[in-house]
């Protein structure tokens, strides 16, 4: 056993994936990766910029694809005390929250 959680996978590169939330915040919640361990947007650690912008590349496929089937989306990453997992991830997402 691997100890990963599965996923069901939207996207995915050499160098990113992008999934289906395991714990969907809005109705569509995509997360997209790199595999490369990229501490934040704003920290690369060792990271080549060319890891970012691999994973804005399927971010923006990622969005195309959602505002086509939906009309809209929004696409966000965190930061500090914001940022859960230490690791760069963006939330591509559409509708209204589904918690309160």
């Amino acid at each position: 056993m691997s100890g990963r959680t599965p996923v069901e996978v939207v996207a995915e590169t050499g160098t990113v994936l992008a999934f289906h939330h395991t714990r969907p915040f809005w109705p569509v919640h995509v997360v997209v990766v790199p595999k490369q361990h990229v501490p934040s947007l704003v920290e690369l650690g060792g990271a080549d910029i060319s890891a970012v912008h691999d994973v804005l590349s399927v971010v923006r496929q990622v969005a195309r694809q959602v505002t086509a089937e939906h009309g809209a989306c929004r696409v966000l990453t965190n930061l500090g005390d914001y940022q859960d997992s230490k690791h760069l991830h963006f939330h591509v997402s559409h509708g209204e929250p589904l918690h309160g």
